[in-house]
């Protein structure tokens, strides 16, 4: 499996807090920006390290949303920052597509998305044109996505 489709991979994220949820976009997640610096997010107290860049892209978890082995919330690139942010149930766009929600829903919500020969549904990212989301759909419900720099070097 690709380190996508392993990073797709939904946590088992604890119960809703009172507070209002950030949404996946258009920058980011919460605190953590498409584009920071390892030492930015690291200041953000929101990411934990999980593995190790080896002068690569290294991987991390949202400390909210912690994945499974062999999984990983979220790429730091040494060139680019934070390269892309995987979702994790209990999480949503701006446009209210979550893991879970129906093909119908997504096409909807995002009107000029396109179907990729790696099978993924993506889609520049309403509000941030240096970035897109791809969902993986299966049965006809998203089962997993992201948001990515355009130029991400961490995947193919």
């Amino acid at each position: 499996a690709s380190l996508l489709a392993a990073s797709l991979v939904a946590s088992g994220a604890t119960a809703a807090s009172a507070e209002a949820k950030p949404t996946l976009g258009p920058y980011g997640y919460g605190a953590v920006k498409l584009g920071m610096t390892v030492k930015q997010a690291r200041a953000t107290g929101a990411i934990v390290k999980k593995l190790p860049g080896g002068g690569g892209c290294s991987g991390w978890d949202l400390k909210r949303f912690p994945t499974p082995k062999n999984s990983v919330g979220l790429y730091i690139s040494p060139r680019l920052g934070v390269a892309a942010i995987f979702a994790a149930k209990g999480m949503k766009t701006p446009r209210g597509i979550r893991i879970g929600s129906t093909f119908r829903q997504l096409k909807r919500a995002y009107p000029r998305i396109k179907k990729t020969f790696h099978g993924y549904h993506v889609t520049t990212v309403p509000g941030n044109r240096k970035a897109h989301y791809s969902f993986e759909v299966s049965k006809g419900k998203v089962v997993g996505y992201s948001i990515a720099l355009n130029n991400q070097d961490c995947y193919n």
